[in-house]
């Protein structure tokens, strides 16, 4: 979550127009999806909520229903983290309605403070997610605490790199951190972040093994060395086809969040021409 404006007003007019012309919503992925009943080859395929954030929630789960998807990771303005019976019953019923399974939720911020930390895994166990993206503090507290509770609640911490700068922004940090820990401590792969870090995301994956328990799929273009802009996945740096050949390798069972940061208002047609990308790349590894 953070990136650089881009307009695609060109490309998407030309959809728009073509799809019109056709009788049919532009490139929408689910025109055909009936007839392959697994159409990312196994993976969990999600959105991060954050790309649907100019919506309210209710919204952005109907919208993540049409696009064809059956799983979800929220953040906080879609889900509030509330786990007061009513809040979670409220949510959870929401999720049902649009056909959604909520697998992760983030990002969140932890600290050594265990009753704030208590309430993110409280509220995540309840909501019966599989990880919590997370930006922990560095310090041997947070990392001691966390190691308690992802034992304790069964639900893994995956540390989210934010790209240059940021307190996770090469591999090398997060293996440094997660080093000798529980083994549900581990990472969120941003694979945009990585590629604006020059690091290879999927020379990440690699690195990190069995400690990747999320991934935020999203691309960045340019040069080695220099600022980075957001693109279509499969339109930039990321090495999309690999990238899944290499979560495959590892059995990934987590969430495959696809994470677009554009056109906050009118993201729509963009998403679908990633989420083509993810299916095509998929093909290819089949």
């Amino acid at each position: 979550m953070n990136s650089a404006s881009r307009s695609f007003g060109s490309r998407r007019e030309f959809l728009q127009w073509t799809a019109a012309a056709a009788g049919v919503a532009a490139l929408s992925p689910v025109v055909g999806l009936a007839a392959d009943p697994d159409p990312y080859g196994g993976f969990k395929m999600c959105i991060q909520s954050y790309s649907l954030r100019g919506f309210d929630g209710k919204t952005a789960m109907q919208h993540t229903q049409k696009l064809g998807l059956k799983y979800w990771e929220s953040f906080r303005n879609h889900i509030p983290m509330d786990t007061a019976p009513e809040k979670i019953e409220a949510a959870k019923t929401m999720l049902k309605e649009n056909g959604l399974t909520l697998l992760a939720f983030g990002v969140e911020g932890f600290n050594e403070n265990e009753g704030a930390a208590r309430k993110a895994f409280d509220f995540a166990k309840a909501m019966g997610v599989m990880s919590i993206s997370a930006d922990p503090q560095k310090n041997k507290a947070t990392f001691d605490l966390l190691d308690k509770l992802v034992a304790e609640y069964d639900i893994a911490i995956a540390i989210h790199n934010h790209g240059p700068k940021a307190s996770y922004d090469k591999v090398t940090d997060v293996q440094t951190w997660v080093k000798d820990r529980h083994p549900k401590i581990g990472a969120c792969v941003d694979t945009g972040h990585y590629v604006r870090s020059d690091e290879d995301p999927v020379e990440v994956i690699e690195k990190l093994g069995k400690r990747v328990f999320g991934v935020h799929l999203k691309d960045f273009k340019g040069p080695a060395g220099q600022d980075k802009r957001p693109t279509i996945l499969g339109e930039g740096n990321l090495r999309l086809v690999e990238t899944l050949k290499a979560l495959k390798k590892l059995d990934y069972k987590y969430s495959l969040s696809l994470e677009y940061e554009e056109s906050p208002k009118d993201p729509i047609a963009d998403i679908e021409l990633c989420l083509k990308a993810v299916r095509d790349a998929v093909k290819k590894i089949a």
